[in-house]
């Protein structure tokens, strides 16, 4: 069965997700990182272009001043410009904020990323998640408006990734245990049939993705109504489409840390080869 959403009709994106309780514990992760680096380590390049690792932790500080301006105390904040693109404009507002952090000290930074997270889970537990989301989530659907867990559950996962880039361009192991990293890859799934809406199949076609890794799990979508929808796999259930990868690859995949062509080589695609080639470009970032 496929979830339903409040009308009673089936979910576009899925079972809801409460990844709330999961911002704390991720942040102690990232301070405790931030506070062990060296001065050489904070100039270290990123796999976000011309970005090094101040400017990533310069960013996530601009995720936490947006989201408590925005969120809890209704500041409008930055504005598109003429015929300006969602893309171009996270690009411009970001380049410019990470630009001016730069004046700030390593110390300053760790700082206020301590002192402003307590005050965002303060805001995140005030916000009903069946209520319309602040900020809807482009890659998982643009046909209905999305729901607070999933704009939640987005930041979760922006905070999360962000801090294995970090991690990567020190070369220090990532927090990328079960706990912290399957809310990531499930949360980054319910891109999968936003991915697939261009693949026209029959009702009852499914598409499912194994994630191998103590963090995996198995997901998938299903044609329904002449739409995808998520809907939990079941065990005698024959995809037309199966996509098998590791946690590592999925997670990069998703955010582009990789590239589609190097996630193909490292995963197994079986079935139907439009549907899993269209299924590996799934991506859950704006860009």
């Amino acid at each position: 069965m496929t979830a339903l959403g409040p009308s009673g009709s089936p979910s576009p994106f899925g079972p809801p997700l409460d990844t709330r309780a999961l911002f704390p514990r991720e942040r102690h992760a990232l301070l405790e990182l931030l506070r062990s680096l060296d001065p050489d380590d904070w100039s270290a390049p990123t796999v976000c272009p011309g970005w090094d690792v101040h400017d990533i932790a310069g960013h996530l500080l601009n995720d936490y001043l947006r989201r408590l301006s925005g969120g809890r105390d209704g500041h409008r904040g930055a504005v598109f410009e003429n015929d300006e693109t969602l893309p171009a404009y996270l690009t411009r507002v970001n380049g410019v904020f990470a630009q001016a952090t730069r004046q700030l000290s390593p110390r300053v930074l760790t700082d206020l990323l301590a002192h402003l997270g307590p005050q965002l889970d303060a805001l995140w537990a005030t916000v009903p998640l069946e209520a319309p989301a602040g900020v809807d989530v482009s890659w998982a659907g643009t046909d209905e408006p999305s729901p607070a867990w999933l704009d939640i559950a987005r930041e979760y996962t922006e905070f999360w990734v962000h801090q294995q880039q970090i991690r990567d361009a020190v070369a220090r192991p990532g927090a990328d245990g079960p706990e912290l990293l399957r809310p990531v890859i499930d949360t980054f799934m319910r891109a999968l049939p936003h991915t697939l809406r261009t693949e026209a199949r029959p009702d009852g076609t499914s598409v499912r993705f194994d994630v191998t890794g103590p963090a995996g799990g198995r997901w998938s979508a299903i044609r329904h109504a002449g739409r995808w929808l998520p809907s939990p796999p079941t065990p005698d259930a024959r995809p037309a489409a199966h996509v098998t990868t590791d946690q590592d690859t999925f997670w990069r995949l998703a955010t582009r840390g990789i590239t589609i062509e190097e996630a193909r080589r490292r995963s197994v695609l079986t079935g139907d080869e439009a549907l899993t080639r269209t299924a590996t470009t799934l991506l859950a970032v704006v860009a």
